[in-house]
């Protein structure tokens, strides 16, 4: 199995060790950073180069400059996307956005797991755990989701939340860690 197959399986890899990995990060980036320098009235464009970065689309979404991942094709978003300035999203796993999800500035979505021990770590090894967000969920500005993590339909995320863990369906979640405050009753 190469370095990419581990990488798709959640199983350790070397990352930086492996050509196409290298290549493939290297093209992402350069479609990133041609996204973000072109003026904010061009939003066709803006929108064909996200298509070509974006491993899955809908026909209704914005992503604010700048924007930033690592593979984009292992990230999908639904209809009625948004995100705000400065996402970020590591995407050496899937990263799956339901409809109607509208991200604040500044938020960050981590799939990479690293060793603890230095030893191994040292070694430039990591795994990769997907992200998946329900429908309807709204994110406020400065938040962090890590690897492994599933938020649930009708969700509120805090500003400045870190997201470690599963959060239900119609959760209120803020903090770090971020936990559940409240059930969000829907009509």
């Amino acid at each position: 199995m190469n370095e990419k197959e581990k990488m798709l399986n959640g199983l350790w890899h070397s990352p930086s060790d492996d050509k196409t990995l290298f290549e493939e990060r290297t093209r992402c980036k350069k479609l990133c950073h041609e996204h973000n320098l072109l003026s904010p009235e061009k939003s066709e464009e803006r929108q064909k180069l996200l298509k070509r970065i974006l491993g899955s689309t809908k026909e209704t979404f914005l992503i604010e400059q700048p924007f930033i991942c690592d593979y984009g094709y292992n990230i999908e978003i639904g209809e009625n996307f948004y995100a705000n300035h400065n996402l970020l999203i590591l995407d050496c796993a899937k990263v799956t956005f339901g409809d109607n999800v509208f991200i604040g500035p500044n938020c960050s979505f981590y799939t990479p797991i690293h060793p603890l021990d230095a030893k191994t770590r040292n070694q430039g090894l990591e795994c990769a755990k997907p992200i998946t967000i329900g429908n309807n969920v709204w994110f406020g500005g400065n938040v962090t989701v890590l690897a492994n993590v599933t938020i649930g339909d009708n969700c509120v995320i805090g500003a400045g939340s870190v997201v470690t863990k599963d959060i239900p369906n119609n959760s209120l979640a803020v903090g770090n860690p971020a936990k559940v405050i409240r059930n969000i009753e829907q009509d």
